[in-house]
């Protein structure tokens, strides 16, 4: 039957518990230990069962329960604390306050398809997500003027279960927005915001939904509305479900969505930070909307959009990246292109890295990276990964100089830490770890922490992953209908003090969830040693249509049901944050086995440091640069290999080694006093090495100081001054049109083949540039080792700025150099356009070299 009505019914509490509706509706909650012992304490059973919701136990609450709180003073007193801190909290002089003075209103919308902020907030399905939340958490605590935009998923991503054979099954129950930590969102008239977004031959509607994280806000949007037709209310049903059409339906919402959410909110010139490629299309809808309220041209349009753009990807397989049939695009952008006053190949080649290549989809990243002035990738492995993966749309550019840059990722720690690690580290590093977490001299102070408090913390969370797991273990068993004696055996899982080894992470087959168990024999002499048992705790999900994903759990079950084994090996169903909080935080080693380079950052292994933990991985994403002998351990030695079965073999015995020779003897040498000082010593090695780096707080001051500020300026300057902003489109206009007539006439080199080390060598060029002037362009000496391929290895470039003019539009350029090293050295030279405008010198993508590449002098 359905609703004559609705009424939106709120939780009603008494006057002095009011205070507890905001903290609810504030996302700071998920970060801050003691809001969370308040809100556990209202109802515990509650706390649980609604998956740490507050605003659903503030709604289910019973009332005589509310009476008591009411007047309990104990938690009263708690309660004015919190509450009165939060507010505090807000109104703070933050650390861009301080640094780069306070804003007036946002200035940086960050875009992403998922946003993992909590686990009662479930609109997020791995490790983007969740280092998107980390991003706006990060953000708040630095007071960065930025807004979150993403969409609100009716079933969000699913929830996982195993049948009787081990095999994976999936749920998506429905979101209940009402009953979570989010409101509508309130538009200037007072009601809340709807956007409207131009479909084939109709249009749909977006609810806009509003969360507060601290001191910033996340914009969320929802199709789910009555005045949609069926098939457009489920655009947001579900995260990456559906198939292309759908893809593209939501990637709509999100891009072209969000951006008229910022309009309608009055921020119109703002820098949008796109997280992934799902939200490229919001580059378009920006210069439709200034091409429409601003009356600027398509270029100063494309300009403006691309100074204040950055691009970050995370994907290290092209497969990765969302592509779309042209007919497809067609069908929803024709309109548009026609509107914006461009031609339909000119608006195809905007999603496609070579625009002459007109057999090619239209691609999303390509889509980001053309209309971004900033693109990186989210380790520095990962960045050298994606500028050889895209050297294709700089054909002539060496590909060291490929414009995609690195910043690597980083947690937030709160949201990660466990209370007990916390309390130690705000007893010996002092309260300042938690808002200078970057700070290299506090993490110094790890070796302040006596061995025996640190051990005991550390050994007090594993016991308590223990308890979680069989808790967890137990119920998974009850709900798959098991016999009474494997869920007795699942009472007594896991020992409490043996090395505890935890892998969990998406289930997609290049992270070789299986590694560990190649050689059966072997690992179960391991697992079933008396003396030095270890023990290792699973978890994570494959994609619905992921077969070979759920093969691979499958065979995890399986093995882990045999009798000798399901008290050391065991899988925890539906892995998500609440799973992965609990698990970072007691185990012993964290193991990471992807088939390197295909794991762009992995961030799962940087919160086991903060808590104690030590990682065994692959070198590949943030531990190829991570990783030192003192701090962990690393599987293999970055090699790579045609054959992947051989791959796995070398790999699968190269870890079994680590583990027999040096894990678990390491762990289980103990003094006469109980320690593994060797180990604890590793551990502190970890922490202060590690923590002051690979934290969320140093990555988005990277991204600010970085990237978000000179896009600001550059954006303001430009939106206010349109003369500077039209002259430098005229000036991009003229090089394009005269490009094609600058060429390199002649290189002139020394006439000998030999020099020393430090000994000055003169070079000039003779550079014809038709229409363009010396100060349109920058000659560059591109210098380097050379290889036993006659290729330039780690070369420099070096402006040649002495300048004369040579007759007939030509120009004598030259300069001098050094080589700083002996061995056979090779150089060229070469032309780009130079502007004080451009972002980098490959900007534009023109580059000249010369056709022959030295001649001697007459």
């Amino acid at each position: 039957m359905k609703a004559l009505s609705a009424i939106d019914v709120q939780p009603e509490l008494p006057e002095r518990l009011s205070a507890l509706l905001e903290i609810a509706y504030n996302l700071r909650w998920s970060w801050h230990p003691e809001a969370i012992q308040l809100l556990r304490r209202l109802d515990p059973d509650l706390w649980e069962a609604t998956g740490h919701n507050p605003v659903l136990v503030l709604g289910t609450i019973q009332q005589d329960r509310l009476e008591q709180i009411a007047a309990d003073e104990g938690l009263l007193a708690q309660l004015d604390r919190i509450a009165g801190g939060l507010r505090e909290y807000r109104k703070q002089t933050t650390w861009f306050d301080k640094t780069h003075g306070q804003a007036d209103r946002p200035r940086v919308a960050y875009f992403s398809a998922e946003f993992g902020l909590t686990e009662s907030l479930p609109i997020y399905s791995g490790g983007l997500g969740v280092l998107a939340g980390d991003h706006m958490k990060a953000a708040s605590e630095l007071g960065i003027p930025l807004v979150g935009v993403g969409l609100l998923y009716q079933k969000g991503y699913f929830q996982q279960y195993l049948n009787a054979d081990g095999w994976q099954q999936e749920t998506y129950p429905d979101n209940d927005f009402y009953n979570l930590p989010l409101r509508p969102l309130i538009g200037h008239d007072g009601r809340p915001l709807r956007v409207t977004m131009d479909f084939p031959g109709r249009t749909v509607l977006a609810q806009v939904w509003d969360a507060q994280v601290g001191r910033v806000r996340l914009f969320m949007m929802d199709t789910n509305v009555p005045e949609n037709a069926a098939d457009d209310r489920a655009i947001t049903a579900e995260l990456y479900g559906g198939d292309s059409e759908r893809r593209i339906q939501q990637e709509i919402v999100l891009g072209m969505g969000g951006v008229r959410v910022l309009i309608a909110l009055g921020w119109r010139h703002i820098v949008c930070h796109l997280n992934e490629g799902h939200s490229a299309f919001s580059a378009l809808e920006r210069i439709r909307i200034f091409r429409r309220d601003e009356g600027m041209t398509f270029d100063q349009a494309l300009e403006l959009v691309r100074k204040s753009t950055v691009f970050t990807t995370h994907t290290p397989v092209p497969a990765g990246i969302d592509e779309f049939p042209e007919p497809l695009v067609r069908k929803y952008f024709t309109d548009f292109a026609a509107g914006v006053g461009v031609e339909w190949p000119a608006f195809m080649s905007f999603g496609r890295l070579r625009p002459d290549d007109h057999d090619s989809p239209f691609n999303m990243f390509a889509l980001a990276v053309n209309l971004s002035y900033r693109a990186n990738g989210v380790s520095r492995l990962h960045g050298q990964v994606s500028r050889r993966m895209w050297q294709g749309g700089w054909p002539e550019l060496p590909v060291d100089e490929i414009p995609i840059g690195a910043v690597t990722n980083g947690i937030h720690t709160r949201s990660w830490i466990s209370l007990e690690m916390s309390e130690l580290y705000d007893r010996y590093l002092g309260p300042a770890w938690v808002s200078q977490p970057a700070d290299q001299t506090i993490w110094k102070n790890v070796d302040r922490i006596p061995d025996e408090e640190l051990w005991r913390t550390h050994e007090r969370r594993r016991e308590r992953l223990v308890a979680f797991a069989r808790r967890r273990l137990v119920r998974q068993l009850e709900r798959r209908g098991a016999l009474d004696h494997e869920i007795q055996a699942a009472h007594e899982a896991l020992q409490p003090g043996a090395l505890t080894i935890g892998f969990a992470r998406r289930f997609a087959t290049y992270k070789r969830a299986t590694l560990l168990f190649r050689d059966r024999e072997r690992i179960k002499r391991l697992l079933s040693a008396t003396d030095r048992p270890i023990q290792i705790i699973i978890a994570g999900k494959a994609h619905p249509r992921d077969l070979q994903g759920k093969e691979l759990i499958k065979e995890i079950v399986h093995f882990s049901r045999q009798a000798d084994i399901r008290r050391h090996v065991v899988f925890l169903e539906d892995y998500d944050v609440a799973l992965a909080r609990n698990l970072v935080q007691g185990v012993d080693v964290w193991l990471n086995t992807p088939r390197r380079p295909l794991e762009a950052c992995g961030t799962s292994g940087m919160k086991v440091v903060f808590n104690g933990g030590l990682n065994a991985s692959i070198l590949d994403g943030w531990w190829d640069e991570a990783y030192t002998r003192d701090c962990g351990w690393a599987i293999g030695s970055g090699e790579m290999y045609a054959d992947s079965a051989l791959q796995d073999e070398v790999e699968a015995n190269a870890l079994y080694h680590l583990l027999e020779e040096e894990i678990i003897p390491l762990f289980y040498e103990r003094g006469l006093d109980g320690l593994p000082r060797p180990w604890i010593a590793r551990i502190k090695n970890s922490m202060r090495e590690l923590c002051p780096r690979f934290n969320a707080n140093r990555m988005v001051r990277e991204y600010t100081e970085t990237f978000y500020l000179p896009a600001i300026s550059e954006c303001d300057t430009l939106a206010a001054d349109r003369e500077a902003l039209d002259a430098y489109c005229r000036w991009k206009d003229n090089i394009r049109q005269n490009w094609d007539r600058v060429t390199i006439v002649r290189v002139e080199s020394p006439d000998h083949e030999r020099t020393t080390v430090g000994k000055p060598i003169t070079v000039s060029a003779t550079v014809a540039l038709g229409a363009l002037s010396p100060e349109d362009v920058q000659v560059q000496l591109y210098i380097g080792l050379l290889d036993t391929q006659g290729e330039i290895r780690d070369a420099a470039a070096i402006p040649l700025t002495e300048c004369q003019p040579s007759g007939e539009g030509r120009w004598n350029f030259s300069g001098h150099t050094t080589c700083a090293r002996s061995g056979r050295h090779g150089y060229s030279v070469r032309v780009l356009p130079s502007h004080p405008r451009m972002t980098h010198p490959f900007e534009m993508r023109l580059i000249r070299w010369p056709a022959i590449q030295r001649i001697r002098p007459d």
